[in-house]
């Protein structure tokens, strides 16, 4: 378990989509462990239909009018990282103006720009029809997959309207939250005809009207806000107990790779390399592997069948160093890397060859 400090951060919500009341104390929990995040629930076994709706928009006032959606925390985007999280969705759409983003999506624009995030709600909605929505803002650098299926299973068993992460100090984050799309278009419409507009009101307006189930998720609700957020971000990213799932992730983004592979048994197969036959083996090894499970088929099942005839060869490869010099040594002579075509020397004479001297070297 791993435990990083998040500096705190103080200052209005100016931009922030959450909407939360101002803060100036806000500060991000003293201490972040995984145990807080969002347990991996129940799982249901088809998995749940629904539409994933980000919020991308926003000045990002409190981050000198930076794109913050574009800021990398990883190698990746904060875009790109929540659009990683809820992969399964049936279908994705973006508020806010389009952009290159790691897989498709649909875009809209909440009317007018800049209207906030009811009216970006909106916008998204129109383009959905699935029954449950994943509503996200576009800044949440630990959202992952599991916390994503765990709010579609609890709302799916619960009669709720909606249910949301809350952070560590007990705040709702009604953007990382997954909604029945029923009750967010009943809402909005009894809004729209009371105000006549969604422009400009605030997000509680909806959410104060549902009813809503909470979970508490200090890791995964965290949101980057400030530069100090996009610095602790990047650090525990950093930290050897993630930096490793984190690197791999990153890479299969880079290279458009949908697969789950055991990086436990291609890391021993790269050990088995590199102790076994040389150091420079491992990386090569790996990469072979790779080419051949991509002639294979390039799914979970090649992987594991590519790594498996590498791994049987690299222990071969070893055993060979192990097995056949305990019979040479019984009978006297010594192993191959260790003879010498020269005649044994006259007693007195020079030294055998250190172990691992080349047979014609002077």
């Amino acid at each position: 378990m791993t435990e990083y400090e998040l500096p705190g951060a103080s200052g209005a919500a100016g931009d922030r989509t959450r909407d939360r009341d101002p803060a100036p104390d806000r500060a991000a929990p003293a201490a972040y462990d995984e145990s807080a995040a969002p347990s991996a629930g129940p799982v249901p076994a088809v998995p749940l239909a629904y539409d994933a709706l980000v919020l991308a928009g926003g000045g990002a006032r409190r981050l000198g009018g930076a794109d913050k959606p574009g800021v990398r925390v990883g190698g990746r985007s904060l875009l790109d990282r929540v659009l990683a999280a809820c992969s399964g969705a049936r279908s994705t759409v973006v508020v806010a103006a389009p952009r290159p983003t790691s897989r498709p999506v649909s875009w809209a624009r909440e009317e007018p720009p800049g209207g906030g995030p009811l009216a970006a709600l909106a916008a998204g909605l129109r383009l959905s029809t699935a029954e449950y929505a994943v509503l996200l803002s576009a800044d949440l650098p630990f959202l992952d997959g599991p916390t994503v299926d765990e709010l579609l299973t609890t709302l799916r068993t619960s009669r709720a309207d909606g249910v949301l992460l809350t952070d560590a100090d007990g705040r709702d984050q009604p953007l990382v939250a997954a909604y029945r799309t029923a009750a967010l278009r009943r809402g909005l419409a009894v809004l729209a005809d009371r105000h006549g507009t969604l422009a400009g009101l605030p997000l509680r307006r909806l959410t104060g009207s549902l009813d809503l189930t909470r979970i508490l998720g200090p890791v995964a609700s965290f949101d980057c806000d400030t530069w100090d957020d996009i610095a602790a971000a990047r650090a525990r990213i950093r930290e050897h107990g993630h930096v490793l799932d984190e690197w791999i992730s990153a890479v299969k983004d880079e290279l458009g790779i949908d697969l789950d592979v055991d990086t436990g048994v291609l890391l021993d197969l790269a050990r088995d390399a590199a102790h076994g036959v040389a150091r420079p083996a491992a990386p090569l090894t790996t990469f072979l592997v790779g080419y051949a499970a991509a002639r294979a088929g390039g799914d979970q099942e090649a992987v594991a069948e590519a790594v498996r005839k590498a791994a049987a060869l690299a222990a071969r490869w070893a055993d060979e160093d192990t097995t056949d010099a305990v019979p040479a040594q019984a009978a006297g002579k010594q192993p191959m890397d260790q003879q010498s075509d020269a005649p044994d020397p006259a007693p007195g004479g020079a030294p055998d060859p250190a172990p691992g001297t080349r047979p014609d070297a002077e």
